[in-house]
């Protein structure tokens, strides 16, 4: 089975669980940067992780999505990931307060990037998740990479 762990990351910890990600299911692991049209050819699982910027993908992850061609996914299984700070991480009430209300409204990375997925023909395996970092630059919350291995774990056909 060709299998593509597709990801952006800005400190380091997206890349840490992509690569958590990749290596439980046998697969390439790839900065969105360096995903050249054949590595889509013949796939049989693509997986996209981004961290969340300003409640959605990170720009590189949502131009990689966009300019992937109509129906190109078909046949495709998909699964989407994320990197968030959680609201009970943020130390400042004011903006727990106010984080809170803005994901409310908009949510995580991972949401958007699977519904680019399925409008592109892939079919959704398992359930999209996040996994958390302590601070805007990390690091991983305690727990997060076995997490990680859970999740992958999911996602073996």
């Amino acid at each position: 089975m060709k299998s593509l762990v597709v990801y952006d990351s800005f400190f380091g910890n997206t890349q840490k669980i992509a690569e958590i990600i990749a290596e439980e299911i046998g697969a390439e692991s790839k900065k969105v940067q360096d995903v050249v049209k054949e590595d889509l050819q013949g796939l049989d699982l693509l997986v996209v992780g981004s961290p969340t910027r300003a409640f959605r993908p990170s720009p590189d992850i949502t131009s990689f999505l966009y300019n992937l061609a109509e129906s190109s996914l078909r046949g495709v299984k998909v699964s989407a990931f994320d990197t968030r700070i959680e609201v009970k991480d943020i130390k400042s009430p004011v903006a727990r307060a106010f984080l809170g209300l803005m994901i409310k409204f908009f949510g995580y990375a991972d949401k958007p990037i699977i519904k680019t997925l399925i409008k592109k023909g892939g079919e959704v395996l398992g359930e999209t998740t996040g996994f958390c970092v302590l601070d805007s630059k990390g690091p991983l919350r305690e727990a997060e990479a076995e997490r990680a291995k859970e999740f992958a774990q999911s996602l073996r056909c």
